[in-house]
């Protein structure tokens, strides 16, 4: 395997290493300021530079993410917060998102909130992502050649008389390595045909995101939301330096998979040439998650880049629902989610990506609803 870059056996490091935690581990604590206490917390270090920071109380979602000390997700002005924070109704899960590396948003509701939130939980993007895991299980083991590093919990969106779904979350890396992985279980625990929403709130901030920044995809075809979007559209791609006043640009793209069904999605500053350049990538299985959304957000402070693959959109249930594009969960069916992160550091990780999207043409409609498939 190699740390620091140099090749070492199973052995090697077990002759230098007393404690493993000394190279790569997982340390869980307890956050304690503010409006953060009491949520737990879960620091992963792999040895590589890569740093993650996954909260058990909040889905065990990614809360900040770094690579050899450089950002890889957003921070929101928030900061972390503590479940029993959370304001369901409306858009009021604004006041307890802390951004991340990873929000998850739904299980009942993705985008804006319903009339009757207040009642259903189908405020601005759900409770999921407030809600805390239980039955965790930590990993920190050899498993042949891998020295493994693992968190698994369970969140669960359910109510009486209604949804009884359950999230069984994994994050997982390992010894040495530069990318994480999220593996998702979502079973309808319930007896009855259950409709559902799921988006993966994936932030990219400073420094991936800067002023000429691009974001690299195989988009066969991208919709504005509104007319904000509409305007600026041809540049969808490129980011602005951050701009007082801005207002949120939300596209709506169609993605053209690898043949394994796989979709790499990027955010890189280019600055190779001066050894400058970072990126950070998404990669999915679009069978999974055939949907996708770009949120671009060049406000001060406010400054941020959303790649969000998805089974919805993000205007609400009842839109989703009118189109008859909801997916449903049968009485004990499962669907299963696999998603990959990493950084882009070198020119050569840059041609990879880049060449995922070679040869597709990106195409501007007016609309998401025409290419948007209803579930099967």
């Amino acid at each position: 395997m190699d740390i620091y870059g140099k090749q070492y056996s199973v052995k090697q490091v077990r002759q230098r290493i007393g404690n493993m935690d000394q190279i790569a581990g997982i340390r869980m604590a307890q956050l304690d300021d503010g409006l953060e206490r009491p949520a737990r917390a879960a620091f992963f270090h792999t040895g590589s530079g890569l740093e993650l920071t996954v909260l058990p109380d909040r889905c065990l979602d990614i809360a900040a993410a770094c690579f050899q000390g450089k950002a890889m997700g957003w921070r929101c002005v928030t900061g972390d917060v503590a479940p029993q924070y959370f304001e369901a109704e409306g858009l009021r899960w604004l006041r307890s998102y802390f951004g991340g590396l990873v929000t998850t948003c739904g299980l009942m509701n993705v985008g804006g909130p319903m009339p009757d939130s207040a009642v259903s939980g189908n405020g601005l993007h759900g409770r999921i992502g407030n809600t805390p895991a239980r039955d965790l299980k930590v990993t920190q083991e050899w498993q042949g050649n891998d020295y493994v590093l693992s968190i698994t919990g369970t969140m669960r969106d359910a109510v009486l008389f209604g949804e009884n779904l359950s999230l069984t979350r994994t994050v997982s890396t390992k010894l040495g390595e530069k990318r994480f992985w999220i593996r998702d279980v979502l079973v309808n625990e319930g007896f009855r045909p259950t409709k559902y929403m799921l988006l993966y709130h994936c932030n990219i901030g400073f420094p991936a995101l800067d002023e000429g920044s691009r974001m690299i995809s195989p988009s066969r075809f991208v919709a504005p939301r509104d007319e904000e979007a509409r305007d600026g559209a041809k540049h969808w791609n490129r980011m602005d330096p951050p701009k007082h006043g801005y207002a949120e640009k939300v596209y709506f793209h169609d993605m053209a998979p690898a043949r394994d069904g796989s979709v790499t999605v990027a955010l890189v500053n280019d600055g190779f040439s001066k050894g400058e350049g970072f990126g950070v990538y998404v990669k999915f299985n679009k069978k999974e998650l055939p949907r996708f959304t770009e949120w671009k957000m060049m406000g001060e402070q406010d400054y941020v880049v959303g790649l969000e693959p998805c089974t919805c959109g993000v205007e609400g249930r009842h839109t989703d629902e009118a189109l008859g594009l909801l997916h449903t969960l049968k009485p004990g069916q499962s669907k299963t989610v696999h998603l990959e992160f990493g950084p882009i550091t070198t020119p050569a990780e840059l041609r990879t990506v880049e060449a995922a999207r070679r040869g597709v043409k990106t195409q501007l409609v007016d609309s998401y609803k025409e290419f948007v498939q209803k579930p099967r």
